[in-house]
């Protein structure tokens, strides 16, 4: 489906939402190296959400995660190693992108839009309270607006992901091509792997491939858990071994979006899904 980023004005209501990865849309101009965005951004939001028939629109800012942090400190510890070594130049254009950022939040929410931020608690976090209680709240499709992969954890026949990054959508329907794997293995897949922007370690030497490979032959994560050890002459598969059942165990507390999702809301779910529901029927 192809999108096209004009100002199409804000969409009729209907049973559909819109769910915005808030910071990770403004990267998009940070990368283009744009001081002032929040014109196009505004413009950029209402054009996707046009697109995929949306009335409804939440944007969803980024407080951190402490949840995850109590689990493992070192969760997410090289960003602050990645920016270390900046110039007080790139500090500075970085906290102009911030600030810029806020006011961005700021106009949509004078516009009607629902914004969402709390501290301590990942965008992801906030996203997955929402899809998770998408009957609940009365929602018939929610389009997610994200480039990041983690939020296909998400993905069901009702729920799907937009990327302005690579323009493709990730839906049910063409999961085959994204995946090698069903849908309900993606968190198997992702504590295989681990993930290096999160700091979350995964399996050394297993890849897409060979994690497609270990789902086909022994089921998912808690299946593969209950089997170690797993007898083998492949380094990768003895590997597996060595990386063991309780280093499983924590990567699905870091990257099951909902594992336990009141601890990772600290509390606040009844607050989101009432926050959600009063908006989206405030017609």
């Amino acid at each position: 489906m192809a999108i096209e980023f004009t100002n199409l004005g804000k969409p009729a209501p209907n049973g559909n939402l819109l769910i915005v990865d808030g910071l990770n849309l403004a990267f998009r101009w940070k990368h283009q190296k744009k001081e002032f965005y929040k014109q196009e951004y505004i413009r950029t939001v209402d054009s996707l959400a046009k697109s995929y028939n949306c009335g409804d629109i939440v944007i969803l800012g980024d407080g951190g995660s402490d949840y995850r942090k109590s689990i493992d400190p070192e969760y997410k510890a090289n960003r602050k190693e990645r920016y270390k070594d900046q110039t007080e130049e790139e500090r500075k254009e970085f906290e102009d992108f911030l600030g810029e950022f806020q006011k961005t939040m700021e106009a949509l929410e004078a516009k009607g839009y629902l914004t969402m931020k709390y501290n301590g608690v990942e965008a992801d976090d906030i996203a997955a309270v929402i899809c998770l209680a998408r009957e609940e709240i009365g929602i018939e499709d929610i389009w997610m607006v994200s480039s990041d992969k983690d939020w296909d954890l998400l993905i069901t026949e009702n729920i799907s992901r937009f990327s302005t990054v690579t323009r493709k959508e990730t839906t049910i329907g063409n999961w085959d091509e994204h995946y090698d794997f069903d849908p309900e293995y993606y968190l198997t897949f992702k504590c295989l792997t681990g993930d290096k922007g999160d700091n979350v370690p995964g399996v050394s030497g297993i890849g897409p491939k060979r994690a497609a490979g270990i789902i086909e032959d022994y089921g998912d994560v808690f299946d593969i858990m209950t089997t170690l050890p797993i007898e083998s002459r492949y380094k990768f598969m003895q590997n597996l071994n060595e990386f063991g059942a309780e280093a499983l165990e924590t990567n699905i507390e870091l990257m099951d979006l909902s594992y336990d999702p009141d601890a990772q809301v600290l509390g606040r779910r009844s607050e989101i899904i009432k926050l959600v529901r009063n908006y989206v029927s405030k017609d």
